[in-house]
């Protein structure tokens, strides 16, 4: 059986590398993995025997055509000071873009308003995935969107105090991890893998959303909004949590 008890659930964060992914095997043992892009991620993880009942991944999938999303917004209701964490998912408008500037451009005839850069800087990746998700419809439902600043809120019951990339964030979040995952497992995936290519707050984000997949095969997991809303695409626009 596996730690959560109800299948295999991974997870994954997007790094300078690409994606770092996590999970545990049958006997409980935790798995990381890099991978460069969102179709290999899925390739190993969906060869994987038994295979992972869902995977979820700190990115926006459903896109807007204009506006925010429902799912942000309340989100960042339950999130409170840490809300700023919780970048506006890109309208898919701008997916097309090659640049900050074309992007600013694009918003700009869509909404008025030009695009900020820390949305910018997580476009390619929403591009990446969104381009997986496109072509491969089998994978919507097992692929699902997860926002680890809200999986810490719920696990430590309340909005984190600090922000996690001061120490005192990243230590509060590491006892978190060792809480659900055990003293040593933060250490034994960050030594597998150069700072160069995925950061001590990858890695401690994916083992927040790896700990919301396995309560979502639990039936524990928070969805917002219940019943969420469809981008043009048919892609659901939530976070789970």
């Amino acid at each position: 059986m596996t730690a959560a008890g109800t299948g295999l659930a991974a997870a994954a964060d997007g790094c300078r590398a690409g994606w770092i992914a996590l999970h545990r095997t049958e006997a409980g043992t935790l798995e990381a993995r890099l991978c460069a892009t969102a179709a290999q991620l899925v390739a190993a993880l969906r060869g994987l025997e038994p295979l992972p009942q869902v995977l979820l991944i700190d990115m926006p999938i459903g896109l807007p055509a204009r506006g925010g999303r429902r799912c942000d917004q309340l989100a960042r209701q339950r999130l409170g000071a840490r809300r700023s964490s919780l970048f506006p998912a890109p309208i898919r408008a701008v997916l097309a873009a090659g640049s900050w500037e074309e992007a600013c451009s694009i918003r700009e005839r869509v909404e008025g308003r030009r695009m900020s850069r820390q949305s910018w800087n997580i476009t390619a990746k929403v591009r990446d995935l969104d381009t997986l998700l496109q072509a491969r419809p089998e994978l919507r439902g097992w692929l699902r969107e997860v926002h680890p600043e809200l999986s810490f809120s719920l696990l430590a019951g309340a909005p984190l105090p600090e922000a996690k990339k001061t120490a005192a964030g990243r230590e509060l979040r590491a006892a978190l991890v060792a809480q659900c995952f055990g003293r040593g497992a933060f250490a034994a995936v960050r030594g597998r893998f150069r700072r160069s290519q995925v950061g001590d707050d990858d890695i401690l984000d994916a083992f927040a959303a790896l700990w919301s997949a396995e309560r979502l095969l639990r039936g524990e997991a928070l969805s917002l909004p219940q019943e969420p809303e469809r981008d043009a695409t048919g892609l659901a626009m939530e976070i789970v949590a």
